[in-house]
C-alpha cells in the first residue's frame, strides 16, 4: 500500500515578517518573508487626516504582504498558524476570503521563536494531529 505525503505547512507570523516551515520534511529550508513595514504606530482621530492615510497604506501594505505569503503556502493541504500578536488573525482572515479557511488546522498565540523552535513545534503539532488522522481512518481490508 502507497503512502500519501501530506504537504503541512506552519507559518509564524507578525506584521515585520512571515517564517514558513514544512512539516515532515527533512532538509527543507525555512522560507521568510519581510513585510518591509516600519512599526505600526495607530492614531485617533476624527476628520481623514494625515493618520487616516497612513493608517490606509498600512492596511494596503499588509494585504499585499498576506497575499505574498498566501502564494507560498497555497499549495498546502493543512496550515498551521503561530504568532505572537494580531497579525496571525488577520492572515487568518485573508486565508477565509481567500477559500483557504478551511485548510487551517491551528491558530496559536505564540511569542518570538528561534527557527529552529518554530520548525520544532510545527513539526511536532502535524506529528500529534497525523497520528489522529491515522487512528480516525475508516480501516479497509
Amino acid at each position: 500500500m502507497e503512502k500519501t505525503v501530506r504537504k503541512d505547512v506552519g507559518v509564524w507570523i507578525d506584521h515585520r515578517k512571515a517564517v514558513i516551515a514544512t512539516a515532515g520534511k527533512v532538509g527543507v529550508p525555512i522560507q521568510y518573508i519581510a513585510s518591509n513595514m516600519e512599526k505600526h504606530v495607530r492614531f485617533s482621530g476624527g476628520a481623514l487626516s494625515a493618520e487616516d492615510i497612513r493608517e490606509r497604506r498600512f492596511a494596503n501594505h499588509l494585504e499585499r504582504y498576506y497575499a505574498a505569503v498566501t502564494a507560498v503556502i497555497r499549495e498546502a493541504e493543512s496550515i498551521l498558524l503561530l504568532g505572537p500578536g494580531e497579525a496571525k488573525l488577520e492572515f487568518k482572515h485573508h486565508l477565509e476570503r481567500e477559500g483557504l479557511g478551511e485548510r487551517i488546522v491551528g491558530v496559536d498565540t505564540v511569542d518570538k521563536m528561534t527557527d529552529r523552535q518554530i520548525s520544532a513545534k510545527i513539526g511536532q503539532y502535524f506529528e500529534r494531529l497525523n497520528l489522529t488522522r491515522d487512528r480516525d481512518k475508516p480501516r479497509t481490508k
